[in-house]
């Protein structure tokens, strides 16, 4: 029980696949940068296409490809499935790798490369991909550049020897100081490591909530913490920074559970970059599923009441993430102004950044 109840302190303390449906962008209250946005026609005429890993190692592959009529799929170098303009297809029997690459090629126009989002790893449930979405302009976020981790304390040596070869060259921890302490980052070889605290000197977290709605509010507080508050301009600003200088990327940025402080960074990245609001907030959604077994063993541990406290600090909901947004447009009035104003990215630099992480 002691050491199920300093799991959860922990959690708490430090806020911690199907995707889950999100709410109409105007639940916010305001539009959102990305609303009046209409797709283009690029060179890549993927509508959707995904990777999803099986755990009997199949992979399902599902694709729509607007204006092909046909599209083959090669994975290391060989083609695996074949089909019309639209398709699922599993595929198995491929040989142990890091991470299975899937080329999507169609008949007209550019092609995808893409993995399961999710990276497996024994030492980290949370670690994925933060790319392989489809902008509203019709492109698409690159795989295999930008990763979202939860906490790093636990990677065995086969694991550092992984993300070493996934090419893993910065990381960026925006834990607290007492989070780094107790459990220090272990970090591939030859990685740059950043401390980018989002809560330094906010006194987040200082007292626990005593009810579920208490826990609530305080993870909608500390959503807005992370947009207004100076540690989390700095702390944003240090990802972007990084996110936008290093060419020789992958870059990670993490957390403890890789939900909330790690939740904003990717949805900041993934706005900034054109995403649509509903799969930004998918995203950000899928921690509840990632998490799942984690966040039950957890509350397993905890009495009724109790569990139910922490509940909500173990979650991802869409108000969290929403709370957020509207902290953006009570400070900056616009997403692109945050960007500038808030993390010091100015409209050059997020060409540039679109320029690298973008294909299309």
């Amino acid at each position: 029980m002691k050491k199920a109840l300093l799991a959860a302190t922990v959690v708490a303390s430090a806020l911690t696949a199907s995707l889950v449906a999100a709410p109409a962008a105007s639940a916010t209250g305001w539009d959102l940068p990305w609303n009046n946005h209409h797709s283009r026609t690029t060179s890549i005429p993927f509508t959707e296409a995904t990777v999803t890993a099986g755990a009997d190692g199949r992979f399902t592959l599902k694709w729509k490809a607007q204006g092909a009529k046909r599209v083959q799929i090669k994975a290391n170098g060989k083609v695996v499935a074949k089909g019309g303009a639209q398709g699922t297809a599993v595929v198995s029997g491929l040989p142990a790798a890091d991470r299975q690459w899937f080329d999507f090629e169609p008949d007209r126009g550019e092609g995808l490369r893409l993995a399961d989002r999710l990276v497996k790893l024994d030492g980290a449930v949370n670690f994925r991909d933060a790319g392989g979405y489809r902008t509203t302009t019709g492109q698409w976020v690159k795989m295999g550049e930008v990763y979202r981790s939860d906490a790093l304390n636990k990677l065995t040596a086969a694991d550092l020897a992984k993300l070493q070869r996934l090419r893993v060259k910065n990381v960026f921890d925006l834990r607290m100081e007492s989070e780094r302490t107790t459990d220090p980052d272990k970090v591939p070889a030859g990685a740059k490591y950043t401390v980018a605290d989002v809560f330094a000197g906010s006194g987040s977290f200082q007292t626990l909530p005593k009810s579920p709605d208490e826990a609530v509010k305080a993870m909608v507080d500390a959503e807005k913490a992370m947009v207004g508050g100076e540690g989390g301009k700095k702390a944003y600003s240090q990802v972007f920074e990084g996110l936008e200088r290093d060419r020789d990327r992958a870059v990670l940025f993490h957390c403890t559970a890789g939900k909330d402080r790690t939740g904003w960074a990717n949805a900041a990245l993934l706005t900034a970059l054109g995403v649509p609001a509903d799969t930004v907030m998918a995203d950000y959604l899928a921690s509840n599923d990632y998490r799942k077994a984690a966040n039950e063993a957890v509350l397993s541990h905890l009495p009724a009441p109790q569990a139910a406290v922490y509940k909500p600090m173990l979650d991802v909901r869409a108000e969290y993430l929403n709370s957020g947004y509207d902290e953006v447009k009570a400070e900056y009035g616009t997403f692109d102004r945050y960007l500038k104003d808030g993390l010091g990215l100015d409209s050059r630099e997020l060409k540039q950044l679109k320029k690298d992480l973008l294909v299309g």
